[in-house]
């Protein structure tokens, strides 16, 4: 008991809405000791996220209420603490990285004054905090960091704002770190590079680290105990080993059979076929940055094409300039023969209906506030004639069905959903046109397997059904062996490989690929131990 640091007693939490009362989390019980890696697993909605937030004194009261429970930081319930004690203790003594960065960063402020503010909020001299921040974002792998140190939130990529908050909550070397879903944003290279980060902190200060996922692969690589959770209750506890491969509870069952990267590969469709889309030479400038160069790629009628590379690597800017969201300095991008680049407003707008976007960031893709039926059935407002006002309803209620929600959800808000169900309904907004081409931007990233399988397995349907092309963004390399047809590698803004699927998972040409591949996380813990292992005595060698 001497090496306890948190400990969660019999925690139940509500929330009273209009529409009745949700029980989020009901009669909790877990421990967290120094220098231990706890896993809370569990799908969007399970009450993790919910659990952890009461830590810290995050949950809305109201609607949110703690009904009971006991929350014991080194002896002392936090609940019955002062507010002023429980702010000297967050931030400092507790820190928190949360799964959402562009919303927990200031957007007027640059990110090298909102590290430092967490230093100087907690009494550290203020001349020292510049050197202290660019040694952070160098440990979390941001590149230029003595430049970026005054950039703004907005001029990073998905992967680069997670990095960044997760320099913030190291910042004063705490001694329970609470990660929600802290490598979601990440490509495979850097989120190993942060998990390593995460372990090495540990071993320096023996800080607890709270993991909230739903990667099986990540809870292998850190986790030294599990604690599973569905529908705020928990079903199963254990070491990672043991939940993995003796679960006993169903659903911990169901969990581990939908982990993707064990199916079989697609065939890649003729090549000979007339493309949907075709991209020659688009390049994109921001100023010297060269985000773009000459990069050149062809979507078949029917078939899923994943682009993967690094966070920076020009993936999110492909996606954008295709769509007109971003400007092209140079090239083309024909969409059925018509250059999407050079196609006036009129044009564009009708060309639209066609090409859907499943953006990374739900939360910013989704207006607060609309309701979930405003939010999808707004594609019916903007082009009338694909359905008649009084089916609107029934199709809402199909969509949401279709992504693993449910119709009454169609009245909520999406602050009331967690990031996992908020990009549910990202996808059903963009099925709701029933596009030609769905350019998904790391669209599953934040769903838990079961949901990933789910979506995915209904992307393939309607692929099937109606011939939908996809290009699709994703760092998840077991996910793109199990979904695309052909992927295409990205690095510093160009294309360095693309193939069949089955030739860059099986057969990789470049360094890079294979560098990629490698850095991939089994989500067995014996076969995740054997990789840290050999990992080790390669570095250790080279060293």
């Amino acid at each position: 008991m001497d090496n306890r640091l948190l400990e969660v007693k019999n925690l139940s939490v509500d929330f009273h809405t209009s529409y009745g009362t949700v029980h989020a989390v009901r009669d909790v019980s877990w421990h967290l000791d120094r220098g231990e890696t706890l896993a809370i697993l569990g799908e969007s909605g399970s009450g993790k996220s919910v659990s952890a937030s009461a830590i810290l004194n995050l949950i809305d009261m109201p609607p949110g209420e703690i009904t009971s429970g006991e929350i014991l930081f080194e002896g002392r319930d936090v609940l019955k603490m002062f507010p002023e004690e429980r702010r000297q203790l967050n931030g400092c003594r507790i820190a928190m990285i949360f799964q959402d960065p562009l919303s927990h960063l200031n957007p007027v402020y640059s990110i090298g004054f909102q590290i430092a503010e967490t230093m100087t909020a907690h009494g550290r001299n203020k001349g020292e905090t510049r050197a202290k921040t660019i040694e952070l974002l160098k440990r979390v792998g941001l590149p230029d960091a003595e430049t970026k140190i005054d950039a703004y939130p907005h001029q990073f990529s998905g992967g680069q704002r997670q990095r960044i908050m997760i320099a913030m909550a190291l910042a004063l070397k705490p001694d329970i770190l609470i990660a929600d879903e802290p490598t979601t944003a990440l490509d495979v290279t850097v989120q190993a590079q942060i998990l390593a980060l995460l372990e090495e902190l540990q071993q320096e200060t023996g800080m607890g680290l709270l993991l909230i996922t739903h990667d099986l692969g990540v809870v292998a690589e850190v986790a030294d105990r599990v604690v599973v959770m569905k529908s705020g209750e928990i079903v199963e506890t254990g070491t990672a080993s043991e939940v993995y491969h003796n679960p006993h509870h169903p659903y911990t069952k169901k969990l581990i059979a939908a982990i993707p990267g064990e199916g079989e590969m697609a065939e890649p469709l003729n090549i000979e076929t007339k493309p949907v889309l075709e991209i020659s030479k688009l390049t994109k400038h921001y100023g010297a940055l060269v985000a773009l160069d000459n990069v050149s790629l062809k979507v078949l009628p029917g078939e899923s094409v994943a682009i993967v590379g690094e966070s920076g690597s020009g993936k999110s800017t492909l996606a954008k300039t295709i769509l007109r969201l971003e400007e092209a300095t140079s090239g083309t991008a024909l969409f059925n023969g018509q250059d999407l680049i050079s196609m006036d407003a009129k044009d564009l707008f009708k060309v639209r209906r066609d090409i859907q976007m499943v953006f990374q960031d739900p939360t910013q893709s989704l207006n607060p506030r609309m309701s979930i039926y405003d939010v999808i059935s707004e594609a019916f407002v903007i082009h009338p004639d694909i359905l008649d006002r009084q089916h609107w309803k029934a199709r809402v209620c199909e969509l949401l069905e279709q992504v693993g929600l449910k119709s009454e959800h169609m009245n909520r808000h999406p602050h009331q959903f967690s990031g996992g169900q908020r990009q549910r309904i990202a996808i059903a907004r963009a099925l709701a046109l029933e596009p030609k081409l769905i350019v998904c931007d790391e669209a599953v990233s934040a769903l838990d397997v079961s949901i990933q399988a789910q979506v995915l397995a209904l992307l393939t349907k309607l692929q099937s059904d109606l011939g939908l092309s996809y290009l699709f963004i994703a760092h998840d390399l077991p996910l793109v062996r199990d979904f695309a047809h052909r992927v295409i590698v990205m690095q510093g803004g160009k294309i360095v490989e693309q193939g069949p699927v089955g030739q860059i998972f099986d057969a990789p040409r470049e360094d890079y690929t294979r560098n990629l591949i490698a850095a991939s996380l089994s989500p067995d813990p014996v076969i995740q131990a054997q990789r840290r292992a050999t990992r080790k005595e390669l570095q250790g060698a080279t060293s």
